[in-house]
C-alpha cells in the first residue's frame, strides 16, 4: 500500500470515528446538548481537526441521520424483492417500520427530528436524506402498483397518493407524543395494540375485495407478518384500583 493510500484509509478512518463518537452523543442527549467541543472530547481530538471533516454540527447530525435513512430504505428493499402478493409486502414494509422504530428508536427520533425543517437546505446531506426517505416511499408505490397489478388492491387507488398517505400515517404513529400513549393506555390498550389495529384498519380499505384476491390480514402472518392479538370489539376501559 502506497502512502497515499494509507493516509486516505486514516483519513476515512478518523472520519468513521468522529461519526461515532457524534452518534453516541445524540443518542443520548438533544441536538441542542450536544456540541462540537463535547463531540471533540468524546473523540479525543482538538475541535479544530473536527472542522477539517464536516463544515458544523448540523452537517454532522445530518451525517448520522443519513445512516438511519440507509437502514430504513434497506429493509424496505428486502419486502420489495419477497415473492409475496402486492398488499402483502405493503403490509410487510409499515410492519418493518415499526421494527425499525423498535430496533433504532434513537435513529427514527433524529429522523424525524431532522424533518422538522429546522435545519438549513443548504447542507449536502439534506438532499440525500430527501432522496432516501423519498425512495422509501417510492418502494411502497412500487408495491401498491403490484397489489394492483396482481389484484390484491383496489384499482381505483392511486399508488402516489396512497403512498403518501401510508407513508404519513406511519410516520405519526411511531412519532407519537408520550401524552397521546398515556391515553391510550389510561383505556386499557398497548401502544404494540394500536400499532397493530392500523394494519386491521387499512388493509379492507385498500384491498380490492375480489373473490378470487381476497386477503385478510390475518392471511399475512404465512408470508412472515404479526400481529398482536385482536382487541375485542367493545372492549371496555380498564377498570381504576
Amino acid at each position: 500500500m502506497g502512502i497515499a493510500d494509507r493516509r486516505q484509509r486514516e483519513k476515512e478512518q478518523r472520519k468513521t470515528e468522529i461519526i461515532e463518537a457524534a452518534e453516541r452523543l445524540f443518542f443520548s442527549r438533544s441536538y441542542e446538548d450536544v456540541s462540537m467541543e463535547d463531540i471533540a472530547r468524546e473523540v479525543e481530538l482538538n475541535k479544530a481537526t473536527i472542522y477539517l471533516y464536516f463544515k458544523n454540527k448540523e452537517t454532522l447530525f445530518a451525517t448520522i441521520v443519513l445512516r438511519g435513512v440507509r437502514i430504513l430504505k434497506e429493509k424496505y428493499m428486502e419486502c420489495m424483492e419477497k415473492e409475496v402478493p402486492g398488499i402483502v409486502k405493503v403490509a410487510l414494509m409499515g410492519q418493518v417500520y415499526y421494527q425499525f422504530s423498535q430496533e433504532y428508536p434513537d435513529y427514527l427520533r433524529m429522523i424525524h427530528f431532522y424533518g422538522s425543517e429546522r435545519f438549513s437546505r443548504e447542507n449536502p446531506c439534506t438532499a440525500e436524506i430527501g432522496k432516501g426517505y423519498g425512495a422509501c416511499r417510492l418502494i411502497l408505490r412500487d408495491a401498491i402498483r403490484e397489489g394492483i397489478d396482481d389484484g390484491t388492491i383496489r384499482a381505483d387507488l392511486d399508488p402516489f397518493l396512497t403512498s403518501m398517505y401510508l407513508m404519513i400515517s406511519f410516520m405519526g404513529i411511531l412519532s407519537m407524543e408520550n401524552k397521546w400513549k398515556l391515553v391510550i393506555e389510561a383505556e386499557g390498550f398497548s401502544y404494540e395494540q394500536f400499532a397493530s389495529e392500523f394494519f386491521r384498519f387499512i388493509t379492507p380499505a385498500i384491498s380490492s375485495g375480489e373473490e378470487s384476491h381476497k386477503m385478510d390480514v390475518k392471511d399475512f402472518t404465512s408470508f412472515g407478518f404479526f400481529l398482536t392479538e385482536p382487541v375485542a370489539p367493545g372492549k371496555k376501559k380498564r377498570e381504576k384500583s
